[in-house]
């Protein structure tokens, strides 16, 4: 059922706007994403968030100053961080979603970063990123080992591999 929602016209008159259900999810979307755009450049919080599935120790970044902050902090320690660039639209980086979410559980030690190459495209161009998935596995600030594609074994390898090496 459509909802008269007031919509703001000249001056401070407001005219009521009927919005199907659709559209009013898709303006509650836009409102979200102008909310998170605009904490993100006052720096508020909410940047960095645990993924969806929250038993899973996946942090998403969505502002470039947190990004840094957390790659700062992880530079001076010898903890093994894995960085998921992937995109909404990209299919194999769906299928490897459930794989990250479980090594995430599997090792907490780690720390997975997932960075939207859409949202954060310096960051992708900054890490040289020309294909969805790819992971890269740094310690001490430091990239040690890269997986391009959807290749799980190999994926879960590096990580038991690194996970405790120093």
């Amino acid at each position: 059922m459509p909802v008269p929602v007031p919509v703001p016209m000249k001056g401070l008159h407001f005219r009521p706007e009927i919005i199907t259900p659709k559209a009013q999810g898709s303006k509650r979307e836009e409102r979200r994403r102008m909310g998170s755009f605009m904490s993100s450049f006052f720096g508020g919080g909410g940047e960095a968030d645990p993924d969806e599935e929250g038993s899973s120790h996946v942090q998403a970044f969505h502002s470039f100053a947190r990004w840094q902050l957390h790659l700062n902090s992880l530079s001076q320690t010898p903890q093994l961080m894995v960085v998921d660039f992937a995109a909404s639209w990209c299919g194999p980086c769906k299928l490897m979603e459930p794989t990250v979410h479980s090594l995430a559980s599997k090792f907490p030690g780690v720390s997975f970063a997932k960075i939207d190459v859409d949202e954060l495209s310096d960051v992708a161009r900054e890490f040289g990123v020309q294909a969805m998935p790819t992971f890269v596995l740094m310690k001490k600030g430091k990239e040690i080992a890269r997986v391009v594609g959807a290749k799980k074994q190999e994926l879960e390898s590096l990580v038991q591999r690194h996970h405790t090496a120093s």
